[in-house]
């Protein structure tokens, strides 16, 4: 990882040693919490994101992403995101519908 700036350091240190935060990773991680609290779309490029390397559900996705599940899906749709949707067997299927008729 990078550092940060001379000013950002600065800015951090000076936290830290006024007693705001006990720690520069604590400012850190406050900022980052920030970040994603007041962007939106960072929340749902994350979601995405994992999503697509299969780290969340489709659900949990939209958890992250703080919209729906149906939502999350639209959204998956505009951006072009082909969703896998694993299906059952042929036999399976034609059991249960023997079954219900």
């Amino acid at each position: 990882m990078e550092t940060l700036s001379a000013d950002l350091e600065r800015k951090v240190k000076a936290l830290v040693s006024g007693g705001y935060y006990p720690s520069k990773l604590d400012v850190i991680k406050d900022a980052v919490k920030s970040l994603f609290r007041e962007n939106v779309e960072l929340n749902i490029n994350a979601a995405i994101e994992l999503y697509r390397k299969g780290e969340v559900s489709l659900s949990k996705a939209a958890e992250i992403a703080g919209v729906t599940t149906i939502e999350f899906k639209e959204i998956l749709g505009k951006r072009g995101i082909i969703r896998e949707i694993e299906a059952r067997p042929t036999v399976e299927m034609d059991r249960k519908l023997k079954k219900y008729l």
